[in-house]
């Protein structure tokens, strides 16, 4: 056998014994990242206040440290960016795309609970990790057994509708508010799931609902709805909403004189945005999220947030999204690998160190956060549950509107 043959056996024999994926991840400069996020459409407002300055500023914290840490090296991340348009085709489309076309090494998640559950096929098939932010479903443990890398933040419908039930009704059994309950949402499935729950829980505590119906997506004129549901004098009024929904609705709420003594809505009022319309007059609105405030770790969050987006991050999925992309390095660095079925083994076991404290994803669910926030001296608490490190009580009745 001639001295090249053998020189080329040799070397083949040696590829052989070195994966594929590992030699190609040996041989590479850079991450690629992408995502489809909600730029325009009625779905951008929510993108631009907690997915997007998280996603944009963690890819500037990382590359200013050198890049991700695979192993003895540092490789920097290079991002591939979609509108998705708040379409659910467009962010199928764009999915693919990053998939089949740029060939991206990671994707984030979309913004919101119907797009991520568009998308969550295309990424599972593939094998991709999903971290699943800013969507709350009430399938999350079906859709786990159904799609092995996903993750989901923000719980179930089922827990959220539960925790707001069962502060309600201590609330009540304290004598600080009556027995009647106005219940409504979007008509999508963020709205239906969570009144679905709301409508049960609060059954079982034996509320009385007085007022019960969804309204259509890009709704603009609540008032009628509102002028109806005064009309009942409900001692809490439950709003299932979008961020937009819950700007509009409250403004109008605010106009026709509309004041329970626990004005409670769904996404929006964490937002930033929220407080800056409505300044004195958040005080006493209650929603879904909030945060311990006090806490050093989200503190320097919050101010390194400022720093990087020009703009203060909301009060629920911005740390929450924040803690999960902590996660995913962690997840990555231990592990010294891009390898996707390794990342998502490395997520379902550790241990990870992040804003919110230590975290485990081993459900693939994030189990410790604050399901009910609210507006009390200019910024958004933690509530519910009351277990919770820095959770406060709850300001009830809500103050009158300014």
């Amino acid at each position: 056998m001639s001295f090249m043959l053998t020189r080329r056996l040799t070397l083949a024999a040696m590829l052989t014994c070195l994966s594929l994926p590992a030699l190609a991840q040996e041989m590479k400069d850079k991450v690629r990242i992408g995502y489809a996020i909600s730029k325009t459409g009625v779905f951008a407002g929510g993108a631009a206040a907690s997915a997007t300055p998280v996603y944009e500023m963690w890819v500037e914290e990382i590359n200013k440290s050198g890049g991700l840490k695979i192993g003895e090296k540092r490789l920097p991340i290079e991002v591939v960016e979609y509108d998705d348009r708040s379409s659910p085709e467009e962010a199928v489309r764009a999915v693919e795309r990053l998939i089949s076309q740029d060939k991206v090494d990671l994707i984030l998640a979309p913004w919101g609970t119907g797009l991520n559950l568009a998308v969550a096929p295309i990424l599972s098939k593939a094998g991709y990790p999903h971290l699943a932010f800013n969507t709350l479903t009430e399938r999350a443990d079906n859709l786990i057994a159904r799609w092995p890398g996903i993750f989901f933040f923000e719980g179930t419908s089922a827990i959220i509708a539960k925790s707001g039930s069962d502060m309600l009704a201590s609330l009540r059994d304290e004598g600080k508010i009556g027995n009647k309950v106005a219940l409504t949402g979007i008509a999508d499935a963020l709205g239906v799931e969570l009144s679905s729950n709301y409508r049960e829980a609060l059954t079982e505590h034996g509320f009385e609902i007085v007022y019960d119906a969804s309204y259509p997506l890009a709704t603009q004129d609540f008032t009628p709805m509102l002028s109806e549901i005064a009309s009942k004098t409900p001692d809490v009024f439950i709003g299932n909403t979008y961020p937009e929904d819950s700007i509009t609705m409250t403004d109008q709420a605010r106009i026709i004189g509309f004041n329970p003594a626990v004005y409670l809505l769904g996404v929006g009022p964490a937002l930033p945005v929220f407080g800056e319309k409505f300044a004195k007059n958040t005080e006493g609105v209650m929603a879904l999220g909030g945060a311990n405030i006090d806490n050093p770790e989200i503190q320097d969050f919050f101010k390194r947030h400022m720093e990087s987006a020009g703009y203060p991050a909301d009060r629920f999925a911005s740390q929450l999204v924040y803690a999960g992309l902590q996660a995913l390095q962690q997840a990555i660095e231990t592990r010294a690998t891009l390898d996707h079925e390794t990342i998502i083994a490395e997520l379902k076991s550790g241990n990870f160190k992040t804003v919110l404290g230590e975290i485990s994803l081993k459900s693939q669910e994030l189990e410790r956060f604050f399901h009910i926030g609210q507006w009390q001296n200019g910024d958004f608490y933690g509530l519910y549950p009351s277990t919770l490190e820095g959770a406060r009580t709850a300001i009830v009745p809500k103050p009158a509107w300014k």
